[in-house]
């Protein structure tokens, strides 16, 4: 066990007159939300529906191009963000298992530093929240319509409160912004339940993108062919695990009609049963009409499959539009109220997902889709619209958060502020990483993804998978292949790239001291 709060080094103006002139810091994080679905990546799927007040942050600051994720799995991720530690070094290797008590939270640092602290939305952690002067939190991962929230003035009960969970949170960010002390600088951590399956959109938006066609992806149709067990034994597939009740919203399918066993329906007709009667028949007025005209046109086979991916993708695109209206919303606040040229603006998501890339849904593989996240970052006096391929982790929010506090960063924190690429354009200053570390812990569990470690350079990427059916070892290069169809792993030709990456490997495995639990 570590020592609870280690002993933390403040600069000497830390308490100083200067404390109302550092910066706030305001960090927004979606769950399961894909670069690929933000405009200012350039993605094919954006260009059709456009994030404007997301690109806004990207406009005033910088686009991170190679940002990722250290395990691609929310709740490990989160702890990843407020540790600034790998997932084995907080204890948060899996959803169920819990973070070790004792690690010191970025927020109970920034508490101490003289900033008042706020989280809002999906806290999604087996522990209560730590170093939160404030605090509006969602039941687990939260419901889409009038979802439950608990706070300190709620006596540890969940309070249903009537609406859609973006709007409310958002709601209650501001809340916190008009309420806050003046007197000091803050960090307000805004973390949204969407994107996350089972893409439920806001009543006024059920019928947006209906009549766009979205393009499948260049590797729809993957057939693995050089990969592993694991891609092969996966449970995350748009053809076989995709559901037409709890995923695409078909409420009319009854055991025996020949489609995806309905795992999850009881679950969807849940969610259904705690709307509203007025949202109950708005929903219905929409989704009813879809599920019997798919029912009665009997599709199958290719026919089907791009039914069901056209549905998937548009539930999830308007879920990110209405994000996107209300990032644009707490933005206006900012810039109202005379906020937005002293705070750090943070949008990233806690994983990559997939957008049917290999024919998948979900996250969990180090292959780039999921591991790679979306990262835009702006603070006061940048130049704006700057882009970065430095090699960015979740481990470094927070050293950021801590170097904007004036705050020297405590021993156990393994992750890097990002304040010194952001004043150098996006570029690398000397010593900065050269390689990334990742592992996934979570198998046995949703999705059957095998568990697997490895690393990557941004050019050349190594993944060993592990487990009960033994173990292999996959390896890309990602400039010439970068959708990672082809393993070269025993290709001569990259004999030398694979022994560096295995050396440094074993590197990380050796000075973090990761076993393969």
């Amino acid at each position: 066990m570590m020592n609870r709060l280690p002993f933390l080094f403040l600069s000497s103006c830390a308490f100083s007159s200067t404390l109302a002139q550092r910066w706030n810091i305001v960090y927004i994080m979606s769950d399961d939300h894909s670069y690929q679905a933000i405009s200012a990546y350039g993605h094919q799927l954006s260009k059709q529906a456009p994030t404007p007040n997301l690109d806004r942050i990207a406009e005033r600051g910088m686009l991170f191009r190679r940002a990722y994720v250290e395990n691609s799995l929310s709740t490990p991720s989160r702890a990843c963000l407020m540790t600034g530690m790998y997932s084995h070094q907080s204890g948060q290797r899996t959803l169920d298992c819990p973070i070790d008590a004792d690690a010191p939270f970025v927020s109970e640092y920034l508490q101490m530093s003289g900033y008042q602290t706020c989280m809002v939305g999906k806290w999604h952690m087996l522990c209560e929240p730590k170093g939160f002067d404030v605090y509006h939190i969602l039941s687990g991962q939260g419901e889409y319509y009038d979802p439950r929230f608990r706070s300190k003035e709620t006596d540890g009960k969940y309070v249903v409160e009537k609406g859609y969970a973006t709007n409310l949170i958002t709601d209650h960010a501001i809340q916190f912004l008009e309420t806050r002390d003046k007197d000091k600088p803050f960090a307000l951590f805004v973390h949204h339940k969407a994107p996350h399956r089972n893409w439920m959109p806001p009543l006024d938006m059920l019928n947006l993108y209906e009549d766009v066609e979205f393009p499948l992806p260049e590797t729809f149709y993957d057939n693995y062919e050089t990969r592993g067990q694991a891609a092969h034994d996966q449970q995350m597939s748009i053809a076989k695990d995709m559901e037409m009740c709890y995923d695409l919203k078909v409420t009319q399918i009854k055991p025996g009609m020949g489609y995806t066993h309905e795992r999850n329906g009881d679950s969807f007709r849940h969610q259904l049963s705690r709307m509203s009667p007025e949202q109950r028949q708005a929903w219905e007025s929409v989704y009813i009409p879809r599920g019997e005209a798919i029912l009665t046109s009997h599709l199958s086979g290719d026919d089907l499959l791009r039914w069901k991916y056209q549905h998937y993708i548009r539930d999830y695109l308007r879920v990110i539009h209405s994000i996107d209206e209300q990032v644009g919303r707490l933005l206006d606040y900012l810039e109202d109220n005379d906020l937005i040229d002293n705070t750090m603006i943070v949008y990233t998501s806690d994983q990559g997902f997939y957008m049917g890339e290999h024919g998948w849904f979900d996250k969990r593989f180090m292959y780039e889709e999921s591991f790679r996240t979306p990262l835009l970052v702006c603070t006061p006096g940048m130049k704006g619209g700057e882009k970065s391929d430095a090699l960015v982790q979740n481990i470094d929010f927070a050293p950021t958060f801590l170097d904007i506090a004036d705050a020297e960063k405590p021993r156990q924190m393994v992750g890097t502020s990002l304040l010194p690429l952001m004043s150098r354009g996006g570029k690398s200053p000397k010593g900065w990483r050269k390689y990334l570390y990742y592992h996934y812990y979570d198998h046995p569990a949703e999705h059957n993804v095998m568990r697997h470690d490895g690393v990557s350079d941004g050019r050349y990427k190594l993944i060993h998978f592990y487990g009960s059916k033994g173990s292999y070892d996959e390896l890309y290069d990602l400039k010439k292949d970068p959708n990672e169809l082809r393993n070269v792993y025993a290709s001569k030709k990259y004999a030398n790239h694979l022994s560096r990456l295995q050396e440094q490997l074993e590197t990380f495995r050796r000075e973090q001291k990761v076993d393969e639990w």
